[in-house]
Parts: structure tokens; sequence; C-alpha cells
């Protein structure tokens, strides 16, 4: 697909958005599913989840860059390198991941008590654990390749594949959880086998998929002699674009903790709010994905002044419909709450943090689509840092005063991270009317 100025973000953006909400609808039909199996599996799932994703992100920091300089690259018209550029994001990833993967094997359970993760939920929190974590890989090159599709445009296939992983895993985990295959009482660790076989399978598919249709090949071949200078323009970009994610995970993972000693209420309400919530934002991250794709290529074609406008013609409509779903959200809490529990003080605390909801999103809206247009632009420094100061000065330390020391719980936890969304939101957007972004692109070094 040939990307310019006069490209349709709703082309790109619409396969996207299915394929976010198909991706959620495999952790909402998950929970969903495990709260009916037992009380406990849940927050277990959600604690061991947590950690896969920060883990993870070590494979990103190739990954997201060479979507940046695929974009660019292909904006300028140099096709010619997407090959070698292709090939290291592919083999980068295979070895990071490899590595997680062992470590997520072998000391799974130590982190998760490092993590205060209660005793009753560790059982079920390590086992589901160590079965993710000792596929990592899989998921580790399917991102690999999920970032070259999208950066040629081919936004569609991300949707297809998402669809077929979603109908594997909920016929999987209906079979482990109620249906042939329950006499093994397998339970959380059966949902787990359900992932990484629906994982395996979408692999394969994307590998098909893009031997068959995106120009350019992943071979050893164009790594040897390896290619320094591209694998430092990688890194370069990887590394402040990973940091933002791994600090915004690290950050967390501490709330998390800090959330785990308010008990299974406060640990259940929040897996919940985050589920919900993610339908909340689902648009924003869509229309932001395929606005980082254009503005990717249209900095590589040197047109910044389509590139501005691109963003903030984005912007308002996103905002717009993120708070429409985030006020939906909040009156039909009491509803979509009683789908996960019965607990009343579940349903009633989850009530309030849809409340609260409602403004995270306006600066968390703002972030999704302003901080990926910075990314494909080149300007990864400065969003990485304003990350860390905001996420751990604001979110973190606000977390853990409001939520343990003025005794407001999740509530609290709930305000301080609505605060730092808010504060980086409205920085961030300053610095893109000001222009602070431009000129920072990767073709011309």
């Amino acid at each position: 697909m040939e990307i310019n100025k006069n490209t349709s973000l709703f082309g790109l953006s619409w396969p996207i958005f299915c394929q976010m909400l198909l991706a959620m609808g495999i952790g909402y039909v998950d929970q969903l599913m495990l709260s009916r199996y037992s009380e406990s599996a849940p927050g277990a799932v959600g604690n061991a989840c947590q950690i896969l994703g920060f883990l993870t992100l070590a494979f990103t920091i190739i990954s997201s860059a060479s979507g940046v300089i695929i974009s660019q690259y292909l904006g300028a018209g140099l096709k010619d390198k997407m090959s070698r550029i292709y090939t290291l994001s592919v083999w980068f990833n295979l070895v990071i991941s490899v590595i997680i993967s062992l470590i997520v094997f072998i000391g799974g359970k130590y982190i998760l008590t490092l993590m205060k993760v209660p005793a009753e939920l560790l059982p079920e929190a390590s086992g589901y654990l160590k079965i993710l974590g000792g596929f990592v890989f899989v998921e580790a090159l399917f991102d690999a390749f999920a970032q070259i599709f999208r950066s040629n445009g081919r936004t569609q296939i991300g949707m297809v594949v998402s669809l077929l992983i979603n109908v594997l895993n909920i016929a999987g985990n209906y079979c482990f959880l109620y249906g042939p295959l329950s006499f093994l009482n397998l339970g959380v660790k059966g949902v787990a086998i359900s992932s990484v076989f629906s994982k395996i399978i979408a692999l394969i598919v994307v590998i098909f998929y893009f031997r068959k249709h995106i120009e350019g090949t992943v071979s050893i071949k164009y790594i040897r002699p390896f290619p320094k200078n591209d694998f430092k323009k990688l890194i370069k970009l990887g590394v402040p674009t990973a940091g933002e994610n791994i600090s915004y995970n690290v950050s967390q993972l501490v709330i998390l903790a800090i959330i785990n000693s308010m008990g299974t209420v406060a640990i259940n309400t929040k897996i919940f709010a985050n589920i919900l919530c993610g339908f909340t934002y689902l648009y924003s991250v869509s229309v932001a994905v395929g606005t980082q794709i254009i503005v990717g290529h249209e900095v590589g074609a040197g047109d910044y002044d389509d590139a501005y406008k691109r963003v903030i013609k984005t912007l308002v409509p996103a905002i717009f419909v993120s708070q429409c779903m985030a006020w939906i959200n909040y009156f039909a809490s009491g509803f979509t709450y009683g789908l996960f529990s019965k607990n009343a003080d579940v349903i009633g605390l989850g009530h309030k943090i849809m409340f609260i909801a409602i403004f995270l999103e306006l600066g968390r809206t703002t972030n999704l689509v302003v901080i990926n247009s910075m990314r494909a632009s080149g300007d990864v420094k400065f969003p990485t840092m304003l990350g860390i100061i905001s996420m751990w000065g604001i979110s973190v330390a606000f977390a853990f005063i409001f939520g343990k020391v003025l005794g407001m719980g999740l509530v609290g936890v709930w305000i301080a991270m609505a605060l730092d969304e808010i504060v980086r939101g409205v920085v961030v957007i300053i610095r893109w009317i000001r222009g602070g972004w431009r000129g920072k692109s990767v073709v011309m070094d």
C-alpha cells in the first residue's frame, strides 16, 4: 500500500481498531471465563500478565524502532534497504526473547513473590507465568512481523490474525475449563496452554503472509557482515522509545505491588478496570498508530507541515470519542462489573474508578496520538525523559501518598494516574505546536 499525504487515516486505522478490539477480547473472555471458574484466578492471571508485559518490552527496543525506520525509508523511497532492517528486527527479537523465556521459566515464582502477590494467588499465577513465559519468543517474532506489516500499510493482516487468535483461544479455554479436557483439572494452566497454541498458529500465518505479500526478505545473509550503522540507528531510536515503555511498566508494577497490599477486592477491581478502560481508549490507540505510520512516511519525504496538520486533525476527534466512551463506561459500570464479579464491594469500587477514568482518558488520548507521532518523526528522547519524570514523580509517588498514607485506597491510586496522564498530555501538545520534533528524521543521518 502506497502511503502519502492523501492516504486515508480511516483505511489504515479501522483494521488496527478491529485488531486491538479482538486482542482485548482475548483478555476480556479470559477473565470472564476464569472469574466463573475460580474467584482467585483473575487476580492470579492479572499479576502474571503484568510481569510478562514488562519483561517482553525488551524485544520492543528493535521492533518499535524498525517501524519508524521502515516508514521513513519508504517515505524517502529507500526500498533497497528494507530486507536488512527486516532481518535485524526479526533476529534481534528472537535472541532477546529466548533469554527472557529462560528468566521467566527459572525465576518466575521469585518475581511474583517480590511483587507481593498474595499466597493464595501464587500457585496459579506461577503456573500461568511459567507456561506463557516459556514461549515468549513466539510473541517476539510475531511483534517483529506486525511492525513490518503496519509500516508497509498492510494493517488488515493484523485484524485477520487477531480474529484467528480469538477463535482458537476461546475454543481452547472452553476445552480446558469446561469441555472435554476439563478432566485434566489444569484450570489456569490450561488457559495458558490455549493462549500459547493460538499464538503459534498466528506466527505461522504471518510468516506465510510476509513471504507472499511483502517486498523484501528475512535472511542471515543481510547481517553478514553485520550492518553496524543500521543497528546503531535502531538502538538510537529503540532504546529511548522502549525506555518510556519500560518506565511505564516498571511504575505499573510498583503500583500493582501497592494495590496488592490492599486486598483481593482492590486487586480484582483494578484488573477489571484495566479491561473496561481498554475499550475506552481503543479508538485513540488505533488512530494514533495509523497517524504514526503516515507521519513517519511524511517526515521521511520531508513534509513536516503535512505531518503537523495530520496530528492536530487526528487529536480533536480522538479526544471526543474517548470522552464519550469514558462516560458510557462510567454509567454502565454497575452492569459491566457485574459480569465479572457478584461482589458488591468490587462493583461499588469499580463505579468510583470509572468516574476518575473520565479525566484520565483526556490526558491518555493526547499522549497516545502526539507521542506516537513524535516517535515517528524521530523525536524519541524528549517523551522518554518526560515520561520517566512524570510517571515516577506523579503516578507512583502520589499513588503511595493518596492510596496508602492518606488511606484513599484504589481511588487514590487512580487519581494519581490521572494526574500523570493530564500533566504529560499538556506538555507534549505544547511541544508539538512549537515544533520541537522537527528536523529529527533518521533519513538525514
